[in-house]
């Protein structure tokens, strides 16, 4: 007996049976997670980048402004090396100047992420979506690194209290540091965040497949944001210690303490041993689910607000027809 796939095709069904099944096929395929896409229009890139840019703004700056405490907290753990003590004061501390970073590359992430995801689902079998998932996560992340990176720089460097200004933050790295200060870790920032970016995009794409398979229904906001906070906490659980190794390295400032990321990674477990990688993964899971409950929820309501709003065509009539 073959195995079942997500199309299936019965030899001894009507025509209207499989012509409806069909339909239901391409529903569940075209609805997830997806600025939607009516199957019988044609792929519109700059529609779908568009509307992938607003709403993945408006979904980051919700999360960031939401969960600023529990991110700084984090931060000030991972920084912490020997018996330092844990400081709670100013825990929204650099919120300003991050989001002037976080507006904009949370929407050139989703902005990139939905059209790769749209064409790559045209290329790839129903059974493979999921690298399809992962690819376009990944590649949205490398197109947002270079607006995150260096925000993420003034923001952490800020957290942990070596500054109490953006502005200060910014003149310091740039006088002291140069351009390239303000990219510090970006490799690591890259080891850590590509596979976050596709494994939690692909977890959220591929779980919520399968619920509305199940459910033979659209999903509401609710169920999304469950799913988020799913695939968010799971995700940030398995990269914590990549975040701990980007943390070190982005706050070390001009003194250099690590030589990159073999030499910090080589430094960690000499001076405080392997447990010091997963520091903070408390507030850090605890962060990203909240976060990506809040992030996906809010994602799926902007993009379907976006989507009903869109200009209707009327129907062009043919004047031959019309004669007749």
């Amino acid at each position: 007996m073959a195995p079942l796939t997500l199309s299936v095709k019965a030899q001894d069904s009507s025509i209207s049976d499989a012509s409806t099944k069909r339909k239901q096929n391409l529903t569940v395929r075209n609805s997830f997670a997806s600025v939607n896409v009516g199957q019988e229009k044609p792929f519109d890139f700059l529609r779908t980048l568009f509307e992938g840019v607003i709403a993945g703004g408006t979904a980051g700056v919700v999360v960031e402004t939401a969960l600023y405490p529990i991110d700084t907290i984090k931060t000030r753990l991972q920084a912490a090396r020997g018996g330092e003590k844990l400081v709670l004061k100013g825990l929204y501390s650099g919120l300003a100047g991050n989001l002037a970073g976080v507006l904009p590359a949370s929407a050139l992430f989703v902005g990139v992420y939905e059209p790769v995801k749209q064409k790559l689902l045209t290329m790839f079998p129903e059974n493979l979506s999921a690298f399809a998932h992962l690819t376009a996560g990944a590649i949205g992340g490398i197109a947002a690194s270079f607006v995150r990176v260096p925000t993420e720089v003034v923001k952490q460097r800020m957290q942990t209290g070596q500054f109490t200004s953006a502005s200060n933050a910014v003149r310091f790295i740039a006088a002291k540091e140069g351009f390239k200060g303000f990219y510090a870790g970006y490799g690591s920032f890259l080891l850590r965040d590509l596979p976050f970016d596709a494994i939690q995009f692909c977890l959220y794409e591929q779980i919520r497949i399968g619920y509305m398979l199940a459910a033979r229904r659209n999903l509401n906001d609710p169920e999304n944001a469950i799913i988020g906070a799913f695939a968010g906490a799971l995700t940030g659980a398995i990269t914590t210690p990549l975040d701990v190794i980007k943390t070190r390295l982005m706050i070390q400032g001009p003194a250099n303490q690590y030589k990159g990321i073999v030499d910090c990674v080589q430094t960690i477990i000499k001076e405080e041993g392997p447990g010091a990688f997963m520091k903070g993964i408390g507030p850090r899971v605890l962060w990203i689910g909240i976060g990506g409950s809040i992030f996906f929820g809010v994602l799926e309501s902007s993009k379907r607000f976006l989507a009903e709003r869109r200009p209707t065509k009327a129907p062009r009539i043919n004047s031959e027809k019309s004669k007749d």
